[in-house]
């Protein structure tokens, strides 16, 4: 593994050990970045903290966490007694139990680790609890100090090494019930749902990252390429708004784009009935 490791301790299940290190599965650190420069001199400005009312500069040894109570009144709190709270660590991955690997909802899933040994004597006891993992389905939830946090992080086997992903804590998982509080209950039926269901089978696929690219990021790179050249960029064309405003319209055309017709309407009771002469059924 080429990357420095983020982590190093030991992978403990019962009396079962391997050391083990984490290494960052993501990084941004590919993407187009930038630094904040003075327009006037082409030099790179650092930020600094002033004091809110005296527009003063604070040195780094004069600023404290202040925790707000009130409005303007805080609880100060200096670095020693901060760093007081700091959890020790024992640097190990403590497994306090196996669950089925689909039972964590994504929401909860934070940043994933990989998980490698660290020395070859663990190697056969790393492989023992990665095959083991493997062939009962399952996935460890373990506790460790990571970044001077208690973490709660979920293990689970991915080829030849081990993923570690740190699962939020409960209170930082908004309520679903409360986000969706609003959406109304419709009852969806006939020709309207076959329509839809028609499309998603026409656009079925499979996943590949590959295929995925940040256009936001490629269009910066392309933009200070083209500055570094001395060329100019044309503004994108953007694409006409569509003028679909109803549905079933929308749902017609879409199947009628995807080659397929329209689809048949599912032989439902409501549907079998035949509307009574003079008046109209309004789909779904």
């Amino acid at each position: 593994m080429a990357a420095r490791a983020v982590w190093k301790g030991v992978l403990k299940i019962a009396e079962v050990s391997c050391p083990v290190a984490l290494y960052t599965a993501t990084s941004t650190s590919d993407r187009v970045s930038f630094h904040t420069l003075n327009r006037a001199t082409g030099n790179r400005v650092r930020r600094q903290y002033v004091d809110s009312d005296t527009g003063k500069p604070v040195e780094r040894d004069d600023q404290v966490k202040g925790y707000e109570v009130a409005p303007g009144e805080y609880v100060v709190l200096t670095p020693e007694e901060v760093a007081s709270a700091v959890p020790d660590s024992d640097k190990a991955l403590n497994v306090s139990s196996f669950i089925p690997c689909a039972q964590v909802d994504n929401l909860y899933l934070d940043k994933p680790y990989y998980v490698l040994p660290s020395d070859p004597s663990g190697h056969e006891a790393f492989a023992l609890i990665r095959e083991g993992m493997r062939k009962k389905n399952v996935a460890a939830l373990a506790r460790t100090v990571l970044f001077r946090r208690c973490r709660t992080v979920l293990v689970r086997p991915h080829g030849d090494g081990l993923i570690a992903t740190t699962l939020n804590f409960d209170y930082e998982v908004r309520s679903a019930e409360e986000a969706f509080d609003d959406v109304p209950d419709l009852k969806l039926s006939g020709e309207m749902l076959d329509l839809a269901e028609h499309i998603i089978d026409t656009k079925r696929g499979s996943f590949d990252p590959a295929d995925f690219d940040d256009r936001y990021d490629a269009a910066l790179a392309e933009l200070v390429k083209a500055k570094i050249e001395g060329r100019k960029i044309a503004a994108p064309k953007r694409a006409a708004p569509s003028n679909v405003v109803d549905l079933m319209q929308a749902l017609r055309k879409s199947a009628g784009a995807a080659g397929k017709g329209k689809a048949k309407p599912r032989k439902t009771k409501a549907a079998a009935r035949t509307p009574a002469k003079g008046k109209t059924k309004k789909a779904g």
